[in-house]
């Protein structure tokens, strides 16, 4: 499993923190992202390798990022709810493999491992990161970007 590639959806929170990992590291990224860059901070920038999704809004973006995966990662912080909650909903209905990781009492070495479990498990070259926007998680970010980075020194030898 040595090609991973990361894929999220550009809003603020945990799908930066996994798009900013990506980059750091080196790892081929993307995503789509809503018509227009949009995000709750206002256009998503440049930097991240999105791509608009054509008359797009999250809920869209959202799922076709669940097709275009092999597996997708969900952090959350207490109840999964809102977009995060909406991802599971679409990786249930398309029949899509998915890890929860409870971000609030977990370690992120300990996230890694059992992520890079799962990535092992399910033959994942394609991961799609989703969690919550760093309005309702301000710790998101930097936890998925964190655990995103560990996990590629654990995979990429």
């Amino acid at each position: 499993m040595t090609h991973l590639r990361i894929v999220s959806g550009g809003q603020t929170g945990a799908d930066r923190g996994a798009l900013d990992a990506a980059l750091e590291a080196g790892i081929p990224c993307g995503g789509w992202c809503p018509e227009g860059r949009l995000a709750e901070d206002g256009r998503i920038v440049d930097r991240y390798p999105l791509t608009e999704l054509p008359g797009g809004g999250y809920r869209e973006r959202t799922r076709q990022n669940v097709i275009d995966s092999d597996a997708t990662l969900i952090i959350h912080f207490g109840r999964v709810e809102g977009g995060t909650l909406l991802t599971q909903r679409y990786c249930e209905e398309l029949g899509k493999p998915y890890l929860l990781v409870e971000a609030t009492h977990t370690p992120v070495a300990d996230a890694a491992e059992r992520v890079a479990g799962f990535l092992a498990e399910k033959a994942v070259m394609t991961l799609n990161v989703a969690g919550p926007r760093a309005s309702k998680a301000p710790d998101a970010a930097e936890f998925t970007r964190t655990l995103v980075l560990d996990l590629v020194t654990r995979t990429h030898h």
